[in-house]
């Protein structure tokens, strides 16, 4: 893939949650996190044909009122796009969110395009609706956590917060 899949795009295309610093106390990141280079960059995607991203939303606002920099890619994103959005904007990690049952597709298809571009390092997670016996595959292929409903926001952001961390 080249650089220029995103130059037909509308501007308004992606959107940016820049963090809520102002709003939060210092300790809402780890120490070693707040005096790292950067915040850590999370880019919430919705891969495939599910048109629900309330959910998402509602993750990308917990994770930007955390203190993250969240980029929220909107609806029907490829895998192609999420890997290449994720490569251009530098992320550190990649929060996937399906709810039409296309997870054993979609999060593998991810991952192995991450891993063909030399970014095995961008931490995945992802929730919706994934059945228990669908978790372990999905860890195999490199997924490193999955929520499903009924987790909270708050154990969300605790993992997020204790799992990613920006990258060299």
């Amino acid at each position: 893939m080249g650089g220029d899949e995103n130059a037909n795009l509308p501007a308004d295309f992606f959107l940016r949650l820049p963090p809520a610093a102002s709003r939060l106390p210092a300790r809402r990141l780890s120490d070693a996190t707040m005096n790292s280079r950067r915040r850590p960059r999370i880019l919430v995607a919705k891969p495939g044909l599910d048109g629900h991203d309330r959910g998402a939303k509602i993750i990308a606002r917990a994770l930007r009122d955390a203190g993250f920099e969240v980029i929220y890619t909107g609806l029907h994103q490829t895998p192609e796009m999420i890997a290449e959005t994720a490569i251009q904007e530098d992320v550190d990690a990649i929060g996937l969110s399906v709810l039409s049952g296309a997870h054993l597709t979609l999060f593998p298809a991810v991952m192995g395009l991450l891993r063909s571009r030399g970014a095995d390092d961008i931490v995945v997670f992802g929730g919706g609706i994934v059945p228990p016996e669908d978790i372990a595959a999905l860890k195999q292929a490199g997924v490193r956590e999955i929520f499903t409903p009924g987790a909270t926001m708050e154990s969300i952001v605790t993992w997020v917060r204790e799992h990613v961390r920006p990258r060299a």
